[in-house]
């Protein structure tokens, strides 16, 4: 399964790039979240996809 963003819903909130900086970083403009390491299974997955008010984050 792969670590997948919505970059249209995505608010820039930066809380998954907090919780998983492993996975997620922000973009160059740093204004949306990207996915760094998509085939991730890293625990902190679950929390930053539980964590986005935008729910902008799925695993597929």
């Amino acid at each position: 399964m792969a670590v997948v963003i919505d970059e249209e819903a995505c608010m820039g909130c930066e809380s998954c790039v907090e919780i998983c900086p492993d996975v997620f970083k922000m973009d160059d403009d740093g204004e949306k979240a990207i996915v760094i390491k998509p085939d991730s299974t890293d625990e902190c997955v679950e929390e930053a996809i539980d964590s986005c008010p935008a729910e902008a984050i799925s695993q597929e």
